[in-house]
């Protein structure tokens, strides 16, 4: 399979913040479940959009190896899918 596509980075992009925002729970959970955290993190406005920042950061990883390597269009896909998170990010802060 190729790895230079858009798409390959798009879906990586997309699927490794959830790896960042389990890594999130495990350090700033306080062991109280995953569904608490997560409702405890939802009520509170500015606190989601922090998490979700702090998830999207694990997107740095890819894009430097996708650099590195010279895989521009696979860096498209990761770059977009982050920009779409950071569209979120903007909607937890000001909109919800």
């Amino acid at each position: 399979m190729r790895l230079n596509v858009p798409i390959v980075g798009f879906i990586i992009g997309l699927l490794l913040p959830l790896l960042g925002l389990f890594i999130v729970y495990v350090f700033k959970g306080n062991h109280e479940g995953i569904m608490h955290f997560a409702s405890s993190v939802s009520s509170q406005k500015g606190v989601a959009a922090k998490v979700v920042l702090l998830s999207v950061l694990v997107n740095l990883i890819p894009f430097a190896y996708f650099n590195m390597k010279r895989l521009d269009y696979a860096m498209r896909g990761i770059f977009i899918a982050t920009m779409l998170y950071a569209l979120l990010v903007l909607l937890l802060m000001f909109v919800w």
